[in-house]
């Protein structure tokens, strides 16, 4: 009873920002511009992550997008707007992201192994109710959500990459912050008539399985990649573990985000940082503007 009356409370004062505007941004990065094969401060493990990362976003959006939209009709005005804004935003992100890996297979990288895994890992929810890809839609969005705060707030994460490489990365993440209450608000709203720890309780276990899947499919991308530079063995290992948990220490400094997910009254919002979009939007001005301007100026 404690946590049900805890989560009525909680949930009526952490919601979307009512002033939040969600605008997909149609841009494109990296067309004719070469980027390097270890693109990101010439580290093969920064760049396997990334890399390995951006090979599971073209099939990863398109489920994320069908899950989301299963439940829009009926939803208030106002999530509806937001819903079919996501949609638009993730299409282009899935535009940006096959190009960008497009980059990856030209420098001779194999990315079937990769592909075959983000389609097993998809397959988890095949044959289950709609409400079981929703639940994971809302898992997966927190884990990008946080990510993308971590990638803009700290710039030693893309420090060092090449500009056009770092600017998509920069303006994805931009994004996955200003969408990131839309997955959870439509869970909200599918299953409002749910007992409250039943809400709870199947997204606490679909995050586990969630967070399980991510982590270890991953390691395994990154591994493979890494194994096609003939980079293999335990001193591999320990590099890719000290980048997740040292230094930059991706993993350590979402672990207290990701926790937050399983209290109760949870909501994306209840960390309001679109600050951080800002932040990314004057650094893109900054160092992508300038070149599609050359460009123009010498077209």
């Amino acid at each position: 009873m404690t946590i049900c009356l805890c989560l009525e409370v909680s949930v009526a004062k952490a919601t979307t920002p009512v002033d939040l505007t969600i605008t997909p941004r149609d841009r494109r990065f990296g067309r004719g511009s070469p980027i390097r094969r270890w693109w990101l401060n010439d580290d093969p493990i920064a760049t396997a992550f990334y890399n390995a990362l951006s090979v599971t976003f073209p099939k990863g959006e398109g489920y994320l997008v069908d899950s989301v939209r299963r439940f829009r009709n009926g939803t208030p005005p106002k999530l509806t707007a937001e819903i079919n804004a996501f949609i638009k935003q993730e299409v282009i992100h899935t535009r940006e992201h096959v190009a960008f890996n497009r980059h990856v297979t030209d420098q001779g990288y194999d990315v079937a192994p990769l592909i075959a895994d983000v389609d097993a890992a998809l397959a988890l929810t095949k044959g289950r109710p709609p409400i079981a890809s929703l639940a994971a839609t809302t898992a997966l969005e927190h884990f990008t959500a946080m990510l993308a705060h971590e990638l803009i707030a700290n710039p030693r994460h893309l420090a060092g990459g090449d500009q056009q490489a770092a600017a998509l990365w920069q303006w994805h993440a931009a994004e996955e912050i200003e969408h990131k209450g839309v997955a959870y608000d439509t869970w909200l709203h599918a299953t409002r008539d749910w007992p409250r720890f039943t809400r709870w309780r199947v997204k606490s276990l679909v995050m586990l399985i969630t967070t399980w899947r991510f982590f270890t499919g991953r390691a395994r991308g990154m591994t493979e990649l890494l194994r096609q530079d003939g980079l293999t063995g335990p001193r591999i290992w320990a590099r890719m573990a000290w980048y997740a948990f040292g230094n930059p220490g991706m993993a350590r400094k979402i672990a207290g985000v990701w926790a937050a997910y399983f209290l109760p009254g949870f909501h994306p919002w209840k960390h309001d940082d679109r600050a951080l979009i800002a932040l990314a939007e004057s650094d893109y001005e900054a160092a992508v503007l300038p070149v599609e301007k050359r460009a123009v100026a010498t077209a």
